[in-house]
């Protein structure tokens, strides 16, 4: 499978997320040796409430769960929305190996936009692919909010 195909699959989850009014963001960690999708994930703070739930660290939780260990060597993370800092540095000591991304986060991007947290001297940097299918990502954030907002507007 190439990167495309790995953030459609991001995608999928995203739209879990969405149907359960959570912002829609999904992430997947794929052995790159074997191509496998050994951790997936999506939002869900508010269901949880939980300001940990973000898509990224489920994604890691359940890698590590499945390979046996907190490193996540020969792994690499696609998800649909630019880190923020919390799951840039999740991403740092999971060691993972390289991080692809779809839509900017002009807001709390870390990897980006905001900042550039994979720069930093930490002891692990890994790659960053950015803006793989960003049109798909980034517009299924934009319905989401432009639905909350009539939402909300609609309840006044």
């Amino acid at each position: 499978m190439n990167d495309n195909e790995y953030m459609k699959i991001a995608l999928g989850l995203a739209e879990e997320a969405y149907k359960l009014n959570e912002v829609p963001v999904g992430a997947i960690i794929v052995k790159k040796s074997t191509g496998e999708i050994v951790g997936r994930g999506y939002n869900r703070r508010e269901i949880d409430k939980d300001p940990l739930a973000h898509a990224e660290i489920a994604a890691i939780s359940q890698a590590s769960k499945k390979l046996g260990g907190w490193r996540l060597i020969d792994c690499e993370m696609f998800v649909t929305l630019e880190p923020c800092p919390m799951c840039c540095g999740a991403i740092i000591n999971a060691r993972i190996e390289r991080v692809v991304f779809g839509a900017y986060d002009k807001k709390s991007g870390s990897a980006e936009s905001v900042m550039r947290m994979f720069e930093l001297p930490f002891n692990h940097i890994p790659e960053v692919v950015s803006g793989v299918e960003e049109k798909a990502c980034s517009g299924i954030l934009k319905n989401f909010f432009a639905e909350l907002r009539l939402k909300r507007k609609n309840n006044k």
